[in-house]
């Protein structure tokens, strides 16, 4: 399967640090670079994130801005809702719905975005480590060969330089 390592599929921790650490007056080439991804829909997300989003209490502007521009945010498909039973069949990954101390999270958006960035063969981008060996989103892709990435990386692929 081919993917198209310039259609990036944003998680919540993705959103979250560029509100928190890149405010638009003080990186306004960030934003400039950020938006003409936009403008090319070459950014996109998952409903899970935005909801994701909107439960966070440190996410306020990313969450505004995500209710902006809400149609980035697409409801998952059969197709989709089947590559997350497929994650979901792998014993290692079952976890996944589980929050730090061992209890189910209201929401996880990141077997849904993993899944999204099968279908559209996107790449992944999250600020979560990047272990192969962990159950979490960069294990899940390498695990279903689906490119992944942080945010640095994706500045570094875009030749993003401030």
């Amino acid at each position: 399967m081919l993917f198209n390592e310039t259609l990036y599929v944003l998680d919540t921790s993705t959103l979250s640090q560029l509100f928190l650490s890149y405010y638009p007056d003080n990186f306004p080439s960030l934003w400039s670079n950020f938006n003409q991804l936009l403008n090319d829909s070459r950014i996109v997300s998952t409903r899970e994130v935005l909801l994701e989003l909107g439960e966070g209490h440190r996410a306020e502007k990313a969450h505004k801005w995500a209710m902006d521009h809400e149609y980035l945010f697409s409801e998952p498909t059969p197709e989709e809702a089947r590559f997350v039973a497929r994650i979901l069949q792998q014993p290692r990954f079952q976890n996944i719905l589980m929050g730090r101390k061992q209890k189910v999270r209201r929401r996880s958006a990141d077997p849904f975005l993993i899944a999204h960035a099968s279908r559209i063969r996107g790449t992944v981008v999250t600020e979560e480590a990047q272990r192969p060996e962990n159950a979490g989103i960069y294990g899940i892709c390498t695990h279903f060969e689906i490119p992944c990435f942080n945010l640095k990386q994706l500045m570094d692929k875009e030749g993003w330089v401030f």
